[in-house]
């Protein structure tokens, strides 16, 4: 644990609870994809399996509960609560080449071949690139509302916080995990167009466009 992964576990955080509070004040789940959530359940059941059997620290126990927990209650609330304001049109991203690829480079890059291992490594890879279904969404309507932004905003900053963590980590404590950190670079890379149009609109008071 140092500032920079705390900031960007708190950044992490912060995206759900805007998530959660756009879906209802607006009662809609309009612009959103449904596939991102189940994306995120997947990453998480899978990512934390030794939740069950080693335990770390309370803080991180709580933070992993939380992160399959709320990622549930996601899922619920866009097939159940709002299922009738979903735009299936829309969220038509093919997932099944975001599993399959993450899949495939989980069994290439991979830290040992045990299963665990290789869980871990595909929740880490799959997560590298679940946003996707949610950016294809913006992409074809060309315009969200700011708090759907935001929301996909805070979750960028979440993954870019952790650049200088690992920076920190090999200097401080000698410690590189090249999977993590190839990946993080791929999520960030995935975002960097949308963080651009962020800056350039959102945080100068206009709305959020891109061309469709």
């Amino acid at each position: 644990m140092n500032i920079f992964s705390f900031f960007g576990d708190l950044s992490h955080l912060a995206s759900i609870f805007i998530l959660l509070y756009a879906i209802e004040r607006n009662q809609s789940i309009r612009g959103l994809s449904l596939k991102t959530q189940a994306l995120y359940v997947v990453v998480y059941l899978t990512r934390y399996l030794n939740l069950f059997f080693k335990f770390y620290s309370l803080y991180n126990s709580l933070l992993k509960v939380f992160f399959i927990g709320s990622s549930i209650y996601t899922v619920y609330v866009l097939t159940h609560k709002y299922q009738r304001t979903a735009q299936e049109h829309l969220d038509t991203f093919q997932v099944r080449y975001l599993t399959g690829g993450a899949f495939v480079t989980s069994l290439i890059l991979t830290h040992k071949y045990t299963i665990l291992e290789v869980v871990w490594s595909f929740s880490i890879w799959l997560e590298s690139v679940a946003i996707l279904p949610q950016l294809f969404i913006l992409q074809r309507t060309g315009e969200a509302e700011n708090i759907t932004v935001h929301y996909i905003f805070a979750l960028g900053i979440y993954r870019v916080l952790y650049i200088p963590n690992w920076v920190y980590r090999y200097f401080v404590e000698g410690h590189f995990d090249y999977i993590s950190v190839i990946a993080g670079l791929v999520q960030t890379a995935v975002y960097s167009d949308f963080f651009y149009i962020y800056y350039t609109k959102v945080l100068k008071g206009k709305k959020f466009e891109l061309p469709v």
